[in-house]
C-alpha cells in the first residue's frame, strides 16, 4: 500500500458534466432574455411614441351648414329685438290711449255739468216767468174779503246789527260766479250764498232752497225788512232764494250767465219771504 493512500485530496470532487451543461443552458437562456428585454427597453426609451389625432376635414357642405346656422342665429336675434320694440310700442300706445280716455271722460263730464247747469238755469227762468205772471195777476186782483191789493214793499228801511252784516256780506259778493253746489268764497249757487251770508252772524241755515224757505217766520212781501230771505216758488218747495237788502233791492246768485247780482224786486218778484233775524 502506498504511503499516500490515506491522505485525502484537497481538490473538490468534479461535478457531473450533464448537470453543469444544463445549468449553463438555463443561465444562458435567462441572460439572453434579459438582453433582449434590455435592448427593447433601450429602443423604447430612445424613440418616444407619438399619437396622431385625425381632425375632421372642413368640407364645403360643413361650411354651408355653419354659415346657415350663423344666419339662423342672427335672424332669431333680430326677431327678438323686433318683438321687444313692438311690445314697447304697444305698451306706449296703451298708456297714451288710457290717458286720452281719461281726458275724454273729464271733458264729457264737464260738458254734462255745463249742460245740466244751463238746463237748470233755463228751467228756473221759465218758472220765475210763470211765477211773475201769477204774482202780477194776483197783485192786480183784490184780496178776498179785504178789497186790498197785494203789493211788494220797496221801502227804504235801514239795516242794523246782524242784518247790516248780512247785507254787507252779500253785496260784497256781487260779480262773483254762479256754480251749482258752491258756497264760496269765489263762487256760489243761490242757497249757498244765503247759507254763507247768515253764517257770518252765527246763524246756521239748511243747505237747499226748499228748506231755507221755511227756516224762519213767514212775512208778507208788503212788510219786508233788510235781511229777510226771499224765495221763489212755494214755501217748502222753493227753487230759488235771495236776500232783501232794502230800498226795493235784493241780492242773489241768479244763474251761470249772470252770477251774483243786485237787482230790483221788479226784475224778478219773489213768491214770499221768511225772517230769521
Amino acid at each position: 500500500m502506498s504511503h499516500t493512500a490515506h491522505i485525502r485530496s484537497h481538490r473538490k470532487p468534479r461535478r457531473n458534466a450533464s448537470k453543469i451543461a444544463m445549468r449553463a443552458g438555463v443561465a444562458g437562456g435567462v441572460l439572453g432574455t434579459l438582453a433582449v428585454a434590455g435592448a427593447s427597453g433601450s429602443a423604447s426609451a430612445a424613440e418616444p411614441v407619438t399619437q396622431t389625432l385625425e381632425l375632421p376635414t372642413l368640407t364645403a357642405d360643413m361650411a354651408v351648414q355653419v354659415a346657415q346656422s350663423a344666419e339662423v342665429t342672427q335672424q332669431a336675434a333680430a326677431n327678438y329685438q323686433l318683438q321687444a320694440e313692438r311690445d314697447a310700442a304697444a305698451a306706449k300706445a296703451a298708456k297714451e290711449a288710457k290717458a286720452d280716455l281719461a281726458d275724454a271722460k273729464k271733458k264729457a263730464e264737464a260738458r254734462k255739468k255745463a249742460a245740466e247747469a244751463a238746463r237748470k238755469a233755463a228751467a228756473e227762468r221759465a218758472s220765475r216767468a210763470a211765477e211773475r205772471t201769477a204774482l202780477s195777476a194776483s197783485a192786480s186782483t183784490p184780496a178776498a174779503g179785504s178789497g186790498a191789493s197785494a203789493s211788494v214793499s220797496t221801502g227804504s228801511s235801514t239795516a242794523t246789527g246782524s242784518a247790516a252784516a248780512v247785507i254787507s256780506f252779500v253785496k260784497a259778493q256781487v260779480g262773483k260766479a254762479y256754480v251749482s253746489g258752491a258756497t264760496g268764497p269765489s263762487a256760489y249757487d243761490c242757497s249757498g250764498l244765503v247759507l254763507t251770508a247768515f253764517k257770518q252772524v252765527g246763524i246756521s241755515l239748511p243747505r237747499v232752497s226748499q228748506d231755507q224757505s221755511t227756516a224762519g217766520t213767514q212775512v208778507s212781501l208788503s212788510n219786508l225788512q233788510p235781511g229777510d230771505i226771499l224765495y221763489w216758488g212755494g214755501a217748502g218747495s222753493a227753487y230759488h232764494v235771495g236776500v232783501y237788502v232794502g230800498d226795493g233791492m235784493f241780492v242773489g246768485a241768479q244763474n251761470p250767465s249772470t252770477g251774483v247780482v243786485e237787482r230790483p224786486l221788479s226784475y224778478d218778484p219773489p213768491s214770499g219771504a221768511v225772517r230769521v233775524l
